[in-house]
């Protein structure tokens, strides 16, 4: 059997396919991106929502953002061990957290006054 060094994948019929996300994929996500974008922005400039409400609004709609990303762009469920790939992301996630945090908490109660 010959070996392809296209970088493509072959199934069993011998029919290629890519390693990315299909054109509908991608439209999905950009449409996803763009909605989760305007949502803030409205919300905020338009003053319906305000201080609490209005960062609760951010956060949600920048975790959601995030997870899009993670699955329309990056493709996170269609890698051959999306487990480990998830687990990696957590792990740095909780790192990068935990100094944000801690820095945060840090520079609030060590203030000088």
């Amino acid at each position: 059997m010959a070996q392809h060094p296209t970088g493509h994948s072959h199934d069993a019929h011998g029919d290629s396919h890519e390693s990315h996300g299909s054109l509908k994929s991608y439209v999905i996500g950009f449409v996803l991106s763009l909605v989760l974008t305007i949502i803030p922005l409205v919300a905020v400039l338009n003053d319906i929502v305000e201080g609490t409400a209005a960062r609760v609004v951010l956060l949600v709609t920048a975790v959601l953002q995030f997870v899009v990303q993670l699955f329309f762009f990056m493709h996170l469920r269609e890698e051959k061990k999306p487990r480990w790939n998830l687990m990696a992301l957590i792990l740095g996630l909780v790192i990068v957290l935990t100094i944000v945090i801690g820095s945060i908490w840090i520079m609030t109660y060590n203030a000088v006054a």
